[in-house]
């Protein structure tokens, strides 16, 4: 039995019980127990009565230290040893419209539990002694957990009216642990979807995320689809649906497309902002796309145009608006430059602009262009991969002579200054960037020396008088 694992759920159901109160353990760490899912520490108590006093009696006990209060929520938390524990009031909840902060009454386990997203979630076991480890299931919880499948205990379209984060909720434990979505429940997101919209950004960003973080994320991603929330948190990957015909030419369906990258993406990377990368390299593809008469579809500009269009989500959404937003953007807008130098006829001064550009981003890069490859002709994709494993070779090579990742110019604008009498303005500019250039290009190697000289004749080619001559 799950209970006997801890002496931390006898000593909760004691003090309960000196109290005269019944108490269970619920939620999430029941419904991980039975799964075998890992050994939780983070526990919920729920009290049919004054659960602020049985967490501070138990805290005593288990010499667990503070209790920490929520008088507004009626909560109570405590840590014993590696334990995180929560205790609260059974207590039954009503909605106003325009909110997902429920009016709270106390109540009976029983309203508890109907108030609870789930099944798989809305099991409690019991830790009063007389009936330790008894299991309270109304909702046949324990066989939704056996078939792998997401129902609420309630009429769907109720639960999801009354918190519309419980449709993210169940596509992200859909994502999660592989369940399927009860058809009942998933009408009911159908018909609440537009309810979403009085989440706040973070509530709804952080639930992507997550998402994205579990180990297939296109499960999670295609449950959105089918309960049409894509369209009211999304729209732009929501946009990537369909499948257009001109002329009888067909472009595939870049929205099942872009999840296969993702999922393709996240065999190799469990960076999320990798697999953010990932599920946006595409947004731009939809207001870019045209079909030309004798050349076929084309979407130009479509990467400069989805990393403007991610920095606006991210904005949307509350993500993070420092260097993984630029991380995010620059993976979007350089995503098709690898296959350009991925021929032979690549030149040196590609390879070299491609690892400048990228800097230390080029090996998730690399990853993500090789993600993007989805034919399912094996003779197609493996030429594309040896494509990409010669841009890899091609990266290397010129790395090791050149060391242009998270280039530094052999020459900076002080150095300048001093050698021909200069303040800032714009020959300076004018030197740094032809520098830059003559490096990119070949012209001269990534090396001071090399650099002084070059700036020297550059300088006289512009009347500039050398106030310290080169040696």
């Amino acid at each position: 039995m799950p209970l006997n694992d801890s002496p931390l759920f006898k000593a909760v159901g004691a003090e309960a019980d000196a109290l005269g109160l019944e108490c269970y353990v619920v939620g999430g760490w029941v419904r991980d127990q039975l799964l075998n899912r890992g050994k939780g520490k983070d526990v919920d108590f729920v009290v049919v009565g004054d659960a602020l006093a049985v967490a501070q009696n138990a805290a005593k006990a288990l010499k667990a230290g503070k209790v920490t209060v929520f008088k507004t929520y009626g909560t109570a938390q405590f840590r014993w040893k590696e334990w995180d524990v929560e205790f609260v009031g059974a207590r039954s909840e009503s909605y106003h419209p325009s909110s997902r902060n429920p009016d709270v009454q106390p109540g009976t386990l029983h309203e508890d539990q109907l108030r609870r997203d789930f099944t798989i979630n809305a099991m409690a076991y019991c830790v009063n002694s007389k009936r330790f480890g008894e299991l309270l299931d109304p909702f046949h919880g324990r066989e939704d957990l056996a078939a792998g499948l997401l129902r609420t205990p309630v009429e769907p379209e109720k639960t999801f009216a009354d918190d519309p984060l419980r449709m993210l909720r169940a596509v992200r434990f859909a994502s999660q642990l592989g369940f399927t979505i009860h058809d009942d429940t998933l009408a009911g997101m159908q018909k609440a979807a537009s309810r979403l919209s009085i989440l706040t950004p973070e509530r709804i960003s952080t639930e992507l995320t997550k998402i994205l973080e579990s180990p297939q994320p296109s499960v999670g991603f295609a449950w959105m689809h089918k309960g049409q929330l894509l369209p009211h948190i999304l729209p732009e990957v929501a946009a990537l649906g369909g499948v257009d015909e001109v002329e009888g030419h067909l472009h595939k369906d870049n929205f099942w497309h872009t999840l296969e990258v993702v999922d393709n993406l996240s065999r190799v990377s469990n960076n999320v902002w990798h697999r953010w990368a990932a599920l946006l390299h595409d947004i731009g593809k939809p207001p870019t796309k045209r079909y030309l008469k004798g050349t076929g579809w084309t979407f130009h500009g479509h990467e400069f145009l989805g990393g403007k269009m991610a920095k606006k989500i991210f904005r949307r959404l509350a993500l993070p608006q420092d260097e993984r937003m630029d991380y995010v953007v620059k993976l979007i807008q350089m995503s098709s430059r690898p296959i350009a130098v991925s021929s032979d006829l690549a030149t040196d001064s590609a390879v070299r602009r491609l690892l400048f550009d990228a800097g230390d981003a080029i090996d998730d890069l690399m990853q993500l262009c090789e993600a993007d490859i989805t034919t399912k002709n094996p003779k197609r994709k493996a030429r594309y991969l040896a494509n990409f494993q010669h841009v890899r070779e091609k990266l290397v090579e010129v790395e090791a002579r050149d060391h242009l990742r998270n280039w530094q110019p052999p020459v900076d604008g002080n150095q300048l200054m001093e050698w021909f009498g200069l303040t800032p303005g714009r020959e300076i500019g004018q030197l740094k960037n032809a520098i830059r250039e003559a490096v990119l290009d070949g012209e001269i190697p990534n090396t001071f020396d090399d650099a002084r000289t070059f700036a020297y004749r550059l300088a006289a080619d512009m009347g500039l008088e050398p106030k310290i001559p080169h040696a």
